[in-house]
C-alpha cells in the first residue's frame, strides 16, 4: 500500500479489531510546520472505537495505537492526533 492512511487503517483493524476507524489526513494543514514534508503524509487524525479500550486509560490507549503504528512513526509518520474509545463511550 502507497497511502500511509490505508496502511495506519489496516494497522489499526489488525490490532483492535475496531467497531469505527477513521484515518483523516491533516498534513496540508501543518505544511510548513515541523515534521511536515513537501509530499504530505506526516499529520493525521485517527477516530477508533474498540471494544479492546474498555477499562484502558487514555494513555495506555495512546501507548498502544503508537505501538501498532511504529513503523509508520520510522517511516516519516510525524503526528497523530487520536480519538480513543470503547463502544460504551460512544453516543
Amino acid at each position: 500500500m502507497d497511502n500511509r492512511a490505508d496502511r495506519i487503517r489496516s494497522a489499526l483493524a489488525a490490532q483492535f479489531a475496531p467497531v469505527r476507524v477513521e484515518v483523516v489526513d491533516d498534513s496540508a494543514k501543518h505544511a510548513g510546520h515541523a515534521g511536515a514534508a513537501p509530499g504530505g503524509q506526516t499529520h493525521y487524525s485517527v477516530l477508533l472505537v474498540s471494544e479492546i479500550f474498555t477499562g484502558m486509560n487514555r494513555v495506555a490507549r495512546s501507548r498502544a495505537v503508537h505501538a501498532a503504528l511504529e513503523a509508520e512513526f520510522s517511516g516519516g509518520l510525524h503526528a497523530l492526533a487520536l480519538t480513543l474509545r470503547a463502544p460504551s463511550e460512544v453516543g
